[in-house]
């Protein structure tokens, strides 16, 4: 396989993971733009990105075998729709094992504080994190969350789910093969997403919902996008190649309305999915304060500021309840009680308000 300017660009893509990894100079510039697509950019999705984005540019170029690329982008929808649903059935699974309420937040103590929800879940990023501490634990920065506290509480249901991970790549690389570069380009990028909402926030998180509904849009529109781009550059080899990507209703009859239907159900389907998120918070949402609780402290526990929200507590079967003032906001109140939690308890769990956001 000769070095073409696609292999050059992912390796380019690779490097820039690599010393996003090393060093912290360009976050000012990476993170202001990632943070629109990841949801909440951190250091390690960032690198995971640009990582993943380079091999999808690199590894379809040193296929040799012809591939059907639509056939396998449709396969990669479908592992990607079972993966994030599976994702969620897991973080269920895990909530009643461990006896706790559906609408909280999961918060580890061991080995740094690791959060879980069915709106935001990382169990499957904690497997995941396992892998990679254990190969390369030294070198992790103390600033990158692998969520490996998570890891002793996923159910044995979770490592068969993490398998689909694996095998979605593997069908990703195979759908981009044989595609214009820029077609190619976009489904990097979009299959970057996908995967990295699989492991880092479930069926409801941006990354996601980015990733399957750009692979839908290419599966629908990529002949036409092609078309465009390529008939304004005066590219006929291009358009050429592009008649190979014909698109998949096209000469089989479709009546009108189900050429509608079959055109636009995705964008209906992620919509009743952010609806759906919208509403399982709102019902899950606990308005008149929040409820903590504190499961097996070693002692004593001082909240320190936030005692002074404190409106009552009780103490019982290795567990301290506090209910908190609703007026304090959700992510802050997480991220202020892990400092006096640390060392003091094995984990706790937060009920969630949304609408403390609104604040």
């Amino acid at each position: 396989m000769k070095l073409n300017k696609t292999i050059i660009i992912g390796l380019v893509f690779i490097l820039f993971g690599g010393i996003i990894f090393i060093t912290d100079i360009f976050n000012p510039i990476v993170r202001p733009i990632t943070y629109q697509f990841l949801m909440g950019s951190s250091k390690g999705k960032d690198i995971m990105f640009f990582g993943l984005l380079g091999l999808f540019l690199i590894l379809p170029q040193f296929i040799k075998k012809d591939f059907e690329p639509e056939k396998y982008l449709k396969i990669s929808m479908v592992v990607g729709w079972v993966l994030l649903i599976l994702g969620i059935l897991l973080e269920i699974i895990f909530r009643l094992q461990m006896g706790i309420k559906l609408n909280t937040i999961f918060c580890c103590m061991t080995n740094g504080m690791s959060s879980t929800s069915i709106l935001h879940t990382h169990l499957l990023k904690s497997i995941l994190g396992a892998v990679i501490t254990q190969i390369i634990g030294p070198f992790v920065q103390s600033n990158i969350n692998t969520g490996v506290g998570l890891y002793s509480y996923v159910p044995s249901f979770g490592f068969l789910v993490i398998l689909l991970i694996p095998i979605l790549f593997a069908t990703l690389v195979l759908a981009i093969r044989n595609r214009p570069w820029f077609t190619s380009l976009l489904l990097s990028f979009f299959s970057s997403c996908l995967i990295i909402g699989a492991i880092d926030g479930g069926l409801f998180s941006t990354p996601a919902l980015v990733g399957i509904l750009g692979l839908y849009l290419v599966y629908r529109n990529g002949f036409y996008l092609n078309y465009i781009l390529y008939s304004i550059l005066g590219d006929k080899k291009t358009l050429e190649k592009n008649e190979e990507i014909q698109p998949v209703y096209r000469n089989r009859g479709f009546k009108e309305w189900r050429y509608i239907l079959n055109r636009f159900l995705i964008w209906f389907v992620v919509i009743a999915i952010i609806i759906l998120r919208m509403s399982v918070g709102v019902a899950g949402a606990e308005t008149d304060c929040f409820t903590v609780d504190v499961v097996n402290p070693t002692g004593d526990i001082d909240l320190g500021n936030i005692s002074s929200m404190i409106i009552d507590n009780t103490t019982g079967q290795n567990k301290t309840t506090y209910h908190i003032d609703h007026r304090y906001n959700e992510m802050q109140l997480i991220n202020d009680l892990k400092v006096p939690l640390r060392d003091s308890c094995e984990y706790y769990t937060v009920s969630w308000n949304i609408f403390s956001y609104l604040d």
